[in-house]
C-alpha cells in the first residue's frame, strides 16, 4: 500500500526542506511535552535523502513505505534535502530521524573536519549501495581531464552536499583550485542537468547510484553532445590524503546506454541515525532493508549492490547497536 505522505513528497520540495531545517517539530519523530524529539521513540520518523532527481530520493521514498507498511506505529515520509552535508547538519540538530550520507562525507563529520567544526553524534544503520562520480562534460567545450577545466564552468552540485565534498576534492587532486581556476556553479542536480543542456556551463559533477534519473535524462537528451570523463587519475591523491574510504570503479555501458564502460571513482553510501537511536526500532529497520531489499530494487536499480555481506563496514562511523545486533540475527539466516 502507497501512502498519502509518500505523494506529498512530489510537490513543493523546496518548501517542505525549509520547513523540515526551520521546525523540529514538523521534520519526524514524537515530541515530549518540551518539544524535543526523542529519537525515533514515536509515530513520525523523517528521512533525509536528496534532490527529486538522485537516488537517494527514490530508494528514501522506497524506504519509508517500507517502514510505513512493515513497523507498527510508525509512518515515515522522505524530505527533499541538499543531500550528504545537509543531512548529517539537520540529523544532528534533530530535524530529521535517519539520513543518507556518503561515506566521506560522514567521516568528516564524526572527526569534526571539512564541513563540520565540531564532531556529529551520529551512528551508522548501515552500509549501502556505492555511489559512482559522475563527471560529464560537454563535447564543444575541449574538456578532456579534469585539468583542462580550468577557466571553465563547472556545476560543483548542491550546496552542503556530497557532491560538493568530491568535486572539491577530485579539483583539487588535480592541481585547480576550486575557488579559483573554475567558475563553479553551486547547482542541485535537476538544475545542473537543464544549465548543461542551455549550454550554461561545461561540465557536472555528480556523485550517486545507478541509474541516476537526471543523468539518464541528459545523455539521452543531448546523447552525442555529452560524454563522460574518466576521472581515476586523481585515486592516488585522493587516498594518500583521505584513505581508503575511495576506491576505483566502473559505470557499466548499460547504466547510461553508453559504447564503454568508464571507469571511475566510487564511495560507499551509508544510513545514519543519532546517537541514543532506539535500538529495538534500528533493527526492525536493519531487518527490512536486507529481507525486503528487492521492493527497494524495484524503485532504483542501485539497490541490487547493497550488500549484506558489507552492511557492517562503516567504518569510522560507529554502528548502532541496534543495527550490529540484527545484522549478527541476519548473518545467521540460512
Amino acid at each position: 500500500m502507497k501512502h498519502p505522505t509518500r505523494t506529498a513528497r512530489l510537490t513543493a520540495p523546496a518548501l517542505a526542506l525549509t520547513l523540515a531545517l526551520a521546525a523540529t517539530a514538523c521534520a519526524g519523530g514524537k515530541q515530549d511535552d518540551n518539544g524535543a524529539v526523542n529519537n525515533g521513540k514515536g509515530g513520525r520518523l523523517t528521512i533525509a535523502t536528496g534532490p527529486t532527481t538522485g537516488v537517494y530520493y527514490q530508494i528514501g521514498g522506497g524506504l519509508a513505505d517500507l517502514i510505513s507498511d512493515n513497523v507498527n506505529g510508525y509512518r515515515a515520509t522522505a524530505a527533499t534535502t541538499g543531500a550528504s552535508v545537509q543531512n548529517i547538519q539537520g540529523l544532528q540538530a534533530g530535524s530529521y530521524d535517519l539520513a543518507f550520507s556518503l561515506l566521506d562525507t560522514a567521516q568528516d563529520a564524526v572527526q569534526g573536519k571539512g564541513s563540520f567544526d565540531k564532531p556529529q553524534d551520529v551512528e551508522a544503520l548501515t552500509r549501502l549501495y556505492p555511489n559512482y562520480t559522475q563527471v560529464l562534460v560537454r563535447t564543444d567545450s575541449g574538456i578532456k581531464s579534469l585539468q583542462d577545466m580550468k577557466g571553465k564552468r563547472i556545476s560543483t552540485g548542491a550546496p552542503n552536499s556530497g557532491t560538493e565534498v568530491i568535486a572539491r576534492r577530485l579539483l583539487t587532486a588535480a592541481g585547480l583550485d576550486p575557488a579559483k581556476d573554475v567558475t563553479a556553479e553551486r547547482l542541485a542536480l535537476p538544475e545542473s542537468v537543464d544549465a548543461m543542456k542551455d549550454s550554461t556551463i561545461d561540465a557536472i559533477i555528480w556523485s550517486g547510484g545507478l541509474p541516476t534519473g537526471g543523468i539518464t535524462d541528459l545523455v539521452t537528451s543531448l546523447k552525442d553532445k555529452v560524454r563522460f570523463l574518466d576521472i581515476t587519475a586523481q585515486l592516488p591523491a585522493l587516498s594518500s590524503k583521505y584513505g581508503s574510504v575511495y576506491q576505483k570503479g566502473s559505470i557499466p555501458a548499460s547504466a547510461y546506454n553508453q559504447p564503454t564502460a568508464v571507469p571511475t571513482i566510487v564511495v560507499p553510501n551509508v544510513l545514519l541515525v543519532r546517537k541514543g537511536f532506539d535500538l529495538e526500532l534500528a533493527g526492525k529497520i536493519v531487518s527490512l532493508v536486507y529481507e525486503k531489499k528487492n521492493e527497494l530494487e524495484k524503485v532504483n536499480a542501485a539497490a541490487t549492490e547493497i550488500d549484506p555481506a558489507q552492511a557492517d563496514e562503516v567504518a569510522p562511523i560507529p554502528l548502532n547497536p541496534g543495527a550490529e545486533s540484527a545484522l549478527k540475527n541476519l548473518a545467521k539466516k540460512p
